[in-house]
């Protein structure tokens, strides 16, 4: 009915391209229009000015050769005022679109390793763009937006990476335990260290507490019992030290201290050289 009245209705974000007698005459806006084909008018075609996208996989190889499936999305739309140029100057834009991208990818991955293309994919997606922006403007066509989506290399070099990341996470790892370990045992040294120390300050003290004690008893045996001489006080308290010594080792099941010799005479030997080592510190 509507060509019946040359009427026609273009819709929202769409344009129509007007033509009289086969040559271009006008670009029709979204409304309703009267295409008079009795006056050689008709509508060539229709283009769409919505956000389109392109996904294009390019294998191409790195300059450490090896082969990778790099995804670019394009992102472009028609220019309204460009699009006659549009609709006559291309035929399949998508495939002009997918020639260029393969064009820059192939041209830019090869001049950079693996690593890099993954941390340059930003580099790349700008260099496809810049280059599609000025290959398809004289088109009639806008780039919005190039992303590198994805970066695929074969599945076996996936693997490697992953066990070389692996390996390189072990070794810092165990770098790390070696230092733990190193700490733990300085710590274990100092402490021991410190034990060593404090348990000779204590048997320093105990040795001062017996040779005080030993002196106080010697005074006060002097002085309670009258004729008796130091020599004989130090015999005296030497023989009670070695039955009470004797006595403990006697009352424990499991000691395993033996004294050789051990019999009681014995302790005077041991009184002599007491009081031998005595005399010969005084004399120095």
């Amino acid at each position: 009915m509507g060509n019946l009245f040359c009427c026609v209705q273009i819709n929202q974000s769409t344009v129509a391209v007007k033509e009289r007698f086969g040559k271009y005459n006008d670009v029709l806006e979204p409304g309703c229009h009267c295409v008079p084909w009795i006056l050689g008018s008709r509508l060539a075609g229709r283009i769409t000015l919505r956000l389109q996208q392109l996904d294009v996989r390019c294998e191409t190889k790195t300059k450490d050769n090896v082969f990778v499936t790099v995804v670019a999305s394009i992102q472009y739309r028609v220019m309204a005022d460009k699009a006659s140029d549009a609709f006559y100057k291309l035929s399949n834009p998508k495939t002009q679109l997918q020639a260029y991208v393969f064009d820059v990818i192939r041209a830019s991955v090869p001049m950079l390793n693996l690593d890099d293309v993954f941390e340059q994919k930003n580099d790349i997606a700008k260099a496809v763009e810049d280059e599609l922006e000025k290959a398809m403007s004289a088109y009639g066509y806008q780039i919005v937006q190039t992303l590198i989506v994805d970066i695929e290399p074969d599945e076996r070099v996936k693997r490697s990476m992953n066990e070389i990341n692996a390996a390189a996470r072990l070794r810092v790892a165990t770098s790390e335990k070696g230092e733990a370990e190193k700490i733990v045992q300085i710590k274990r040294a100092e402490g021991e260290a410190e034990a060593k120390y404090l348990s000779g300050v204590g048997i320093a003290r105990q040795r001062q507490a017996i040779v005080d004690g030993l002196r106080d008893s010697v005074l006060g045996f002097s002085v309670n019992v009258p004729g008796t001489t130091a020599k004989d006080v130090l015999d005296m308290v030497l023989i009670t030290q070695y039955f009470d010594t004797m006595k403990e080792i006697g009352a424990s099941s499991k000691s395993s201290a033996v004294f050789i010799p051990h019999g009681p005479g014995m302790v005077h030997d041991v009184a002599s050289q007491i009081r031998d080592g005595l005399l010969q510190a005084s004399s120095h």
